[in-house]
Formats: C-alpha cells, sequence, structure tokens
C-alpha cells in the first residue's frame, strides 16, 4: 500500500504539477520529494503512472551557461562516435548496437 496520495486522470486537485508540466513553465522540481500519483487506466494492463509535485514548492530551472553548453556538446559529440571503427557516424548511435550501423551490419559475400 502505498503512503502517497493517488488520484485518477484529469483529477488531481490545483497546485500540483507533472516535471513535464513543470518544464513548460520554466520550473524543477528542486529536490523536493514526490507529492503525489496519478493514475491513467489502460486497457489489459497496468495504469500509466505519473508523479506530481507541489508547484509553490519548485524552483526555476538553472539557467544553460557557456561550460554547461560546451559540456553537452562534448557529449553528445561522443555519442556519434563508433567505437568499432571510431568514425562519425552523423547519427547517435544506437544503444542496442553499440556500433554504428555498417559495423553492425557489414555486407555479406555474395554465394556463387
Amino acid at each position: 500500500m502505498s503512503a502517497l496520495p493517488v488520484y485518477r486522470w484529469r483529477l488531481a486537485p490545483g497546485g500540483l504539477a507533472t516535471f513535464r508540466q513543470l518544464r513548460a513553465v520554466g520550473l524543477r522540481p528542486g529536490g523536493q520529494p514526490v507529492a503525489a500519483q496519478l493514475e491513467r487506466p489502460r486497457k489489459r494492463r497496468g495504469p500509466l503512472v505519473a508523479y506530481l509535485y507541489r508547484i509553490d514548492l519548485a524552483k526555476p530551472v538553472r539557467p544553460m551557461t557557456p561550460a554547461r553548453r560546451a559540456a553537452l556538446a562534448k557529449a553528445n559529440t561522443a555519442r556519434r562516435i563508433c567505437p568499432q571503427c571510431r568514425r562519425d557516424a552523423g547519427y547517435r548511435i544506437p544503444a542496442s548496437l553499440g556500433m554504428c550501423t555498417p559495423c553492425a551490419f557489414p555486407e555479406q559475400p555474395e554465394r556463387t
């Protein structure tokens, strides 16, 4: 049994918002605990769950500094480099493959 209040879809009281709703207005949870849980029923499966945070305790989103922007660019570049052939793939390497598509699926020699 959960200690959090659980609300059904579209029936949550005012003053609570999901992470995405907070982000849309330029806020973040800021370390506060989850205040409630929102459940959306689905057919044949368990309900979708979203966590709700108090808007009055939310803090503003931290501004993007030049150092953070550079670190983010470096991380995104690293995700494009194939660990197998060490080339820039031109796209983000899928985690399921772990390497670029040409390395993951080399051309098969033709049978004669």
